[in-house]
């Protein structure tokens, strides 16, 4: 095995913070947005949909997570030998 647990759910983690801030701005749209008057900021949605934004995150860096996993492991980006000396 050429890498480890932790360095494994390293990498899902990096992948899930790369999905989120891809999937972040699908579906946000602005031209119907009346102005705030109550202080809020210009830019922030009505309904961001945080909660299916996540859901969507997660299976999408799992995926992203399964096919970097996949590379590893058929050799296809060798991974050098670090020794601890």
């Amino acid at each position: 095995m050429p890498i480890g647990p932790i360095t494994m759910f390293a990498i899902y983690v990096i992948c899930w913070w790369v999905a989120l801030f891809t999937i972040l701005p699908l579906g946000m749209n602005q031209q119907d947005q009346a102005p705030p008057t109550d202080g809020a900021q210009w830019g922030a949605p009505d309904k961001p949909n945080l909660k299916k934004k996540f859901i969507t995150t997660t299976w999408v860096g799992a995926i992203l997570w399964a096919v970097i996993m996949a590379v590893i492991f058929l050799g296809l980006i060798p991974i050098p030998e670090v020794s601890a000396t």
